[in-house]
């Protein structure tokens, strides 16, 4: 199982709190171009706990030689993996040339990719879609992953929607092209030697256990983000690990929270991805409403999270009554 890279979402905070869900799931960066890494701020772009791993670094880009010089960076910094984004459908990566736009040259990808794994010795994997726009989900998905894997590439994790980057937002596309979860396990069965992964409206242990009937792996996302205890259910479906508490969870944020916090960061950093943890439970708003009302305060401190709980204790106590 593993995290997807998601924009404004899976950043350093947010995969702090998903390790401790989740000890065993591979968590990945929000997707970072490789001009940014190579002329950027490092330590605010690749920054990460050690906690964390296994981490993979997810790289956007269509230029071979500043991609392998992005992933050496990534690789020298102590991530386990660099992930090429070739799924990304927003504007703005259209326009540079990389993400989801990129299934129509294939050939572009073959060669970034073999770049990169000239360049660095730990797995470099592909993230894709079935296909964009006019494309054949079953004779152009074929065709981009044959091209792809023949420069070396085992791994490839697929989102089993299209791409519509005329006509829908980045929004939409999460959202209305179908999904196609028979193309991936068929795209598993034609090729049984590649490691295939799968993403796209996973939500639940059923679902997981389905998919992984049919390949060779499960990626979660925003059930992840939304509703971030699913990813404990899992972990303990799966593999037996014992399942938290979830205020265990929160307390063991604090020592994050509080050197965040001394360090110049403001709490709603980290808070923010918390919101869901104690969705579908009693006294789950009360718990949202303190933190969002109060986290983005510039004094704002753990004081804040205790308010939150206990505002979640007292309505949870309200409704037993």
């Amino acid at each position: 199982m593993s995290v997807a890279p998601m924009m404004d979402w899976t950043d350093r905070n947010c995969r702090y709190f998903h390790r401790l869900l989740s000890p065993r799931a591979r968590l990945y960066t929000e997707m970072v171009t490789s001009p940014a890494v190579v002329h950027g701020d490092r330590a605010r772009l690749l920054g990460f706990d050690d906690s964390e791993h296994p981490v993979a670094l997810q790289l956007g880009g269509s230029e071979p030689a500043e991609l392998a010089e992005a992933a050496r960076i990534g690789a020298a910094e102590g991530y386990d993996e660099i992930n090429l984004n070739v799924g990304c459908p927003s504007d703005r990566v259209q326009s540079g040339r990389f993400g989801a736009c990129l299934m129509r040259e294939p050939s572009l990808v073959a060669e970034c990719f073999a770049a990169m794994r000239e360049t660095v010795s730990i797995p470099v994997t592909v993230k894709c879609r079935i296909g964009v726009d006019e494309q054949d989900e079953d004779a152009d998905l074929t065709r981009f992953v044959d091209i792809v894997a023949a420069a070396g590439c085992t791994v490839f994790v697929v989102h089993a929607r299209k791409a519509w980057l005329q006509g829908l937002s980045p929004k939409e596309n999460r959202d209305i092209p179908p999904l196609n979860y028979g193309r991936v396990y068929r795209l598993k069965r034609e090729r049984p030697t590649l490691t295939i992964a799968i993403n796209g409206g996973i939500d639940s242990v059923d679902d997981v256990r389905t998919h992984l009937e049919h390949t060779d792996g499960v990626m979660l996302g925003r059930t992840a983000y939304h509703e971030p205890y699913r990813l404990a259910e899992i972990e303990h479906a799966l593999h037996g690990e014992p399942l938290p508490d979830r205020d265990d969870i929160v307390a063991r944020m604090r020592g994050y929270t509080d050197a965040h916090i001394a360090a110049g960061g403001r709490l709603q950093h980290i808070t923010r991805h918390m919101l869901g943890l104690y969705q579908g439970l009693p006294g789950a708003r009360a718990w949202r409403r303190v933190l969002s009302e109060n986290a983005h305060r510039a004094d704002a401190d753990w004081s804040v999270v205790e308010r939150a709980l206990e505002a979640r204790r007292s309505a949870r106590l309200e409704r037993a009554a």
